[in-house]
């Protein structure tokens, strides 16, 4: 009972925190699922009594040495990701929800922006007054004028 109790509240704390916003809770979380599950693949290889490993116990009542090496192993594999899960959350501090108005060359609304050259057109439309029209090969970035 005590370890079905434990299972239960690593899963439901893993949950909590891979739905919360910050990379470091969601591998927290991720971790503690990953506990979860090994604690899972253990009960389920261990009978429910045990004999001696060694000695007068026959060998079908020993504990089944699989679902262990399974867990070894995912341990190993678990700390790798987490590992590489840190260093992505510690690498990637850019939050993509946010727009940088200075990296994707954004304006407010009726600013222009400094990079952008107006050359002047001859193409002139007669049925609208005279406004200048501007086709796609007369604008151009500050760079190229």
């Amino acid at each position: 009972m005590i370890i079905a109790l434990t299972i239960g509240i690593l899963i439901a704390g893993g949950v909590y925190l891979v739905l919360q916003r910050g990379m470091v809770r969601i591998v927290f979380g991720m971790t503690l699922i990953s506990h979860a599950v090994n604690l899972i693949i253990l009960s389920a290889g261990v009978p429910a009594w045990r004999g001696q490993p060694f000695g007068s116990t026959p060998i079908e009542d020993a504990a089944d040495p699989l679902p262990q090496a399974f867990v070894l192993t995912a341990i190993v594999i678990t700390m790798a990701v987490t590992a590489f899960m840190l260093t992505l959350a510690a690498l990637g501090t850019n939050d993509d929800t946010k727009r940088d108005k200075k990296r994707d060359g954004a304006v407010e609304d009726g600013a222009v922006p400094n990079n952008i050259v107006a050359v002047a057109s001859d193409n002139v439309d007669t049925a609208s007054g005279g406004v200048a029209t501007a086709s796609d090969g007369d604008v151009k970035r500050g760079d190229e004028a």
